[in-house]
Order: structure tokens, then C-alpha cells, then sequence
């Protein structure tokens, strides 16, 4: 269960609410609660207003539209706006080969693409019952953690932007800097890597990337102390995050979140643990929860995890064998090029790989992975083709956005900026 601390920091509570949870009121210079104006006869009169907050606002983390209907500085309703990507990754994907798909996952969760390229391959593999091999599993894993890594950096950074505080992005971003350059040195790009393929990787990894993630592993932990230094027992981040955007386990279950955004409301559902992939059942970590399903804990659980997940890369690094990446079947990958240029039959399966991809027998395939915004999955249906003939992604920022009108409603305008930053959504995987 994650620690946390209380303060109070210049909000009444004014009595708890059907729900259980405490009506904050700001402080006037008194002391005492603000008062709302009354009308000539004595009365409350307001006229709710009606605010757009984005699509393009740095606030919302994206291509997002919130329409905010307002009492005053209270949040009456929120209603979500989505859809101005335009990407249509789906349907994309049902003209591609099971391999071509891949780089369309890049851009779905632009923030952890190794780990949207290793659910891609692994339905696919489940789909052609394809088993890879022990080094392509560690290093999957290694990819996925380090996705999970980069993606929480990038949400804390941010976050401590949203409510003010600005250096913890700077340390938070340098830090996610060094992972890329490690991203990079494997997969030739920092962000579009398309790193696995149908039965193995693009790669291996390349001779100084073990010292490197090392290095990046005794790193991160001295920068989350200091992340945490500034703003776990800062009054006002506790102010800020403490209280704010409260979903009960019930609710969140009942609203399918995943992710942080279940584990904080004190749900220990992992899809790690609870349905084992790449081996994960065999590592030693911990599934940090929450207890108040707030902002804080939600804070609270993904520094944790991202602690957590250095504890599993150090042991993917030890338990890393040789041997290959992929599997020794060339009519799923291709031969070497050599191979092709010199041997006949090489370039044939060569040949028939690029222009009639691999077939999948009939059939439908789901697999799903932690990943670091809660569980992502991968749809297949097949209709013996080398394309699918449907592909369905359950992307985690989609379901966790739609929790959003619940939380934020009877908070502050303020408190929704933090409440929609806790979400932790990224647009690519949410336009449908």
C-alpha cells in the first residue's frame, strides 16, 4: 500500500457528500468558507456558463475538447470530445500484412511504442500459434518496462507542469532523454521504433546497451527521490492532488479502468500478475495500490511502479541468454540477406514474405499486457489471409477518459486540470 500524507492546506471541508467524499470549499481571506451571492429576494442566483477547454490546450494533453458546464468556479457536468486525430488505425490496419501493422501501433500510444509493438506481435503470434524464443521474451520484457519507465516520466513531468511546478519536468524529461538514446541505439528511431516482429524482433540489442540501461537503472530511483522531495509532502501538491477526483474501487471496476487508475482506488489487478505473459510470473515485483482513488494516490502509484520497474529490468538483464531472436522458421521470418542473395530458396521465402506476407489460419486471437496506462489489448479476427480481416485495440486512455465527467463533477475548475492530468490519457489510442 502506498504512504501518504494529509495537510491542510487553506480548504474547509464543508460535510461529505452521498459518496462519502469531502465538499472542499476555497478559503476567503478570513478564514471562513466564501459565501455565494445571493439574489435580491435572498436566494442563490446563478447562471451556469459553458467552457471549452481545448481541443488545443496544453491542459488537456492533446487533441481534447472539454466542455465544461460551470456554477460559478463549481464543475457541473464535464463532456469529453474526442475524434480529432482522424487516424482510423484500425481500419488501417485490416489492408496490411500482420507486419506492416506494426508502425501504425508506434502511433497509437506515442509515449511507450515498444510496448504497443510487442502486444501487436504477440496476437499475432497467439493467432499463428507462434512460440518465440527465451532472448526474445527477456528482451520484450525489457522493452515493455522501459516503455511503462518512460511513459510515468513523461505524466509526472507534465502533471507538476499542469499544477505548477516546473522543475521536476526538467529532471523527469533529461532522465527520459538517456532512455531514449537507449531506444535509439536498439531500434534506429527515439519514438516510432516498431521494434518486434511476428515472431521475434527487429534487433538485438546492440553491445553497449546493457552498461546503459544499468546505468539508467541506479540512475532513475536518485531522481524519483528527488521528484519526490519537492512535491510528496509539498503543501501545495497536496492541496492540489489530496481529496481531488476521488473514484471509489466499485466505480472504478464498474467503469472497466485499468492501470493506475484502478490500482489507486485499491483494485490490485495487474494484468502481469493476474494473467501472466512473457514469463512475468517467474520476476520478483511488487503491484503498488492505493487506498482513496484520488490524484494523489494515482501520483503515488506510478512513481512506485516506475521504481518497480526498474527491480524487473535489473532481473531481465541478469537472466538474459544468448541465443537468437527470432524463431528458425523462415516462412514467418525473413532470411538473412545474404542468405537471400546467394541461396534460391532463401529468396523465394524472402520473395513471398514481402509480397504476400505471412497467413494466418482462421480464427480470432485477443492478448492483453500491462501497459503503462493501464491494459492494452490486441484483437485479431482471421480469415486465413496475410491481412486481418478485423484488428481491435482496447486502448486503456479511451476506457480510463470515460471516468472523467464522474470524478471531476462538484470539484473546482481548477481541480480538473489535475483530475484530467491523473488520467494519464495519450489522443493517438483514443480517436477511433
Amino acid at each position: 500500500m502506498v504512504e501518504r500524507r494529509t495537510l491542510d492546506v487553506g480548504l474547509a471541508t464543508a460535510g461529505i457528500d452521498a459518496e462519502g467524499r469531502p465538499v472542499r470549499v476555497p478559503l476567503g481571506l478570513s478564514g471562513s468558507p466564501l459565501a455565494p451571492a445571493a439574489d435580491e429576494e435572498g436566494g442563490v442566483g446563478s447562471e451556469h456558463l459553458l467552457l471549452n477547454i481545448g481541443p488545443q490546450h496544453p491542459a488537456t494533453h492533446g487533441v481534447l475538447r472539454l466542455v465544461v458546464e460551470l456554477d460559478g468556479e463549481v464543475v457541473v457536468r464535464v463532456i469529453p470530445h474526442i475524434g480529432y486525430l482522424h487516424s482510423g488505425f484500425e481500419k488501417l490496419g485490416e489492408y496490411r500484412f500482420y507486419n506492416q501493422i506494426i508502425p501504425l501501433t508506434d502511433r497509437t500510444d506515442y509515449l511507450a511504442p515498444m510496448a504497443n509493438n510487442v502486444c501487436l506481435a504477440m496476437g499475432a503470434e497467439k493467432l499463428m500459434g507462434i512460440e518465440i524464443t527465451e532472448r526474445c521474451k527477456v528482451l520484450r520484457v525489457i522493452a515493455c518496462e522501459m516503455s511503462r519507465i518512460i511513459s510515468h516520466l513523461v505524466w509526472l513531468g507534465t502533471t507538476a507542469i499542469d499544477l505548477g511546478a516546473f522543475t521536476p519536468f526538467l529532471w523527469t524529461f533529461q532522465e527520459r532523454e538517456r532512455i531514449y538514446d537507449l531506444q535509439e541505439a536498439w531500434t534506429g528511431a527515439r519514438l516510432t521504433t516498431s521494434l518486434t516482429r511476428v515472431g521475434g524482433l527487429l534487433a538485438d540489442i546492440p553491445a553497449a546497451f546493457e552498461a546503459g540501461l544499468r546505468a539508467s537503472c541506479e540512475r532513475l530511483p536518485k531522481v524519483l527521490d528527488e521528484a519526490e522531495r519537492m512535491l510528496t509532502n509539498n503543501a501545495i501538491w497536496c492541496a492540489r492532488t489530496q481529496g481531488i477526483g476521488v473514484i471509489s474501487a466499485e466505480d472504478a471496476i464498474n467503469f472497466s479502468l485499468s492501470g493506475p487508475m484502478l490500482r489507486a482506488s485499491g483494485v490490485a489487478y495487474d494484468v502481469r500478475k493476474d494473467r501472466p505473459y512473457l514469463d512475468y510470473e517467474t520476476y520478483d515485483f511488487d503491484v503498488p495500490i492505493g487506498e482513496n482513488g484520488d490524484v494523489y494516490d494515482r501520483y503515488l502509484v506510478r512513481v512506485e511502479e516506475m521504481r518497480q520497474s526498474v527491480r524487473i529490468i535489473e532481473q531481465a538483464l541478469e537472466r538474459l541468454p544468448d541465443g537468437p531472436i527470432n524463431v528458425d522458421d523462415p516462412r514467418v521470418i525473413l532470411p538473412p540477406k545474404t542468405a537471400a542473395m546467394t541461396d534460391m530458396e532463401a529468396m523465394i521465402f524472402h520473395f513471398k514474405q514481402v509480397m504476400e506476407g505471412v497467413r494466418a489460419p482462421v480464427g480470432e486471437a485477443y492478448v492483453a499486457i500491462e501497459n503503462g496506462k493501464g491494459e492494452l489489448g490486441t484483437y485479431f479476427v482471421s480469415d486465413g489471409t496475410a491481412k486481418p480481416v478485423r484488428w481491435r485495440i482496447r486502448p486503456p486512455s479511451f476506457i480510463n477518459l470515460s471516468a472523467l465527467p464522474k470524478m471531476a463533477e462538484g470539484h473546482l475548475l481548477a481541480d480538473l486540470i489535475a483530475i484530467n492530468a491523473s488520467v494519464d490519457i495519450v489522443m493517438g489510442e483514443i480517436d477511433r
